[in-house]
């Protein structure tokens, strides 16, 4: 199969297996991530910080199997955090190394144990820069604000676009030129800002030069820039010279540390969700399997962005093989997967295998309609599979009430 040949393909990471042998005793829905696949990215991220200097940090918000923390560490300087639990998650399970959080809006109740796991804390508005910023900087930690340039360069994914109009992410000049004063700018270590969603170095390009239009008067004052995540860049075929280049600019010109926080970066292709067919149904021309695994629960991406995931041994090509709609088993009439075609027809118990799971599923999946929580298990050297969670009824309930 192309897929397992293929060394940009999400299900590389299989060669040398037969995927039908290797997951044959596999309890389904399962997820699997392939600490093979993890290893190769963390490679690719640590020699990019060695040849131009900068920090690489996980963002948890894509990716916080902490299992894998110990795995990842040796290539990363740490964690990036959306809030209090991810920020602890990051202290603790990948200790020594730096934790950096950024949130929209903090709290009261949170903000002091939060001081507790931080050493990096980026606000969204100058407002909350002046609330918490004293406490932070006596607490000795670094502090910084999140900026927008107002410079998109995506399309159609307006709910990924912290560029859109009217968005609630990050300071623009105007509100910074009518709010900030010299107390607060005192207050600062570094700016951030974080405009792209699974793109290439030129969309970088273009919003640094938007940064410096914008700002680039402030970033000689600064000690760090955070150029936050979207980046692709263990995808084949990125543009790694052009990532590199805006690094060396941002050092050479600002005299800023650089960092950057890729989630997907780190996981890409690194994960499966492995299903099985338990029914086939008919409407018209659609036949229809029903999967053991749901798309509203188990990979909310695929309705959210949407998102058409990659199936093994689906036919590549528009109007080839046997036509089927891939659909999940709960109520929501939109618990679709997406058409694909398949050399045979499938039947009950057969196994459909999704590539690029490792990324926005285990950290957003949820138990609609008493859904199971797929238990996610490691694929170690040799093709050895290990549990590593065993989620239940309880894991249901407990989220419900005492």
């Amino acid at each position: 199969m192309a897929f397992l040949t293929d060394p940009a393909a999400p299900f590389a990471g299989l060669a040398g297996y037969d995927p039908e042998e290797l997951f044959a005793a596999l309890p389904t829905p399962a997820y699997v991530i392939d600490e093979g696949r993890l290893l190769e990215n963390g490679r690719r991220l640590a020699a990019l910080a060695g040849r131009t200097g900068c920090r690489v940090l996980l963002a948890q918000k894509a990716f916080s199997n902490y299992d894998f923390y110990p795995l990842l560490s040796p290539f990363l300087a740490g964690t990036e955090a959306s809030g209090l639990y991810e920020a602890r998650l990051g202290r603790e399970e990948m200790p020594g190394k730096e934790v950096h959080v950024f949130c929209a809006g903090y709290r009261d109740g949170e903000f002091e144990e939060l001081l507790r796991y931080a050493d990096h804390i980026v606000f969204n508005s100058i407002r909350q820069l002046r609330k918490f910023g004293p406490r932070g900087k006596q607490a000795g930690k670094s502090l910084g604000l999140r900026i927008n340039p107002q410079c998109s360069t995506q399309e159609g994914h307006a709910i990924y676009d912290p560029c859109a109009p009217g968005s609630r992410m990050g300071v623009t000049r105007d509100v910074w030129d009518r709010e900030m004063d010299g107390e607060a700018l005192a207050l600062l270590d570094g700016l951030h800002f974080h405009t792209l969603c699974e793109q290439d170095s030129d969309d970088l390009k273009t919003t640094l030069t938007a940064v410096e239009e914008k700002f680039g008067d402030i970033l000689p004052r600064m000690k760090w820039l955070n150029m936050g995540g979207g980046h692709h860049i263990t995808r084949p075929g990125y543009d790694l010279a052009t990532l590199e280049g805006c690094i060396r600019y941002a050092r050479q010109t600002w005299g800023v540390a650089v960092y950057l926080e890729p989630g997907e970066a780190v996981a890409l292709n690194a994960g499966y969700l492995a299903s099985r067919v338990v029914d086939v149904v008919e409407n018209g021309d659609a036949r229809i399997a029903i999967l053991d695994a749901s798309a509203a629960c188990h990979m909310p991406d695929v309705l959210e962005v949407p998102y058409r995931p990659p199936v093994l041994g689906a036919c590549p090509e528009p109007g080839e093989g046997h036509p089927f709609r891939l659909a999940g088993p709960t109520c929501l009439a939109g618990d679709i997967v997406g058409d694909y075609a398949f050399p045979r027809p499938l039947a009950e118990g057969d196994l459909v295998l999704f590539g690029d799971m490792a990324i926005y599923t285990t950290c957003k999946n949820n138990t609609f309609n008493g859904m199971p929580l797929p238990d996610i298990w490691r694929l170690g050297p040799g093709g050895a599979l290990e549990r590593l969670t065993r989620f239940g009824y309880q894991t249901f309930k407990g989220r419900l009430g005492r």
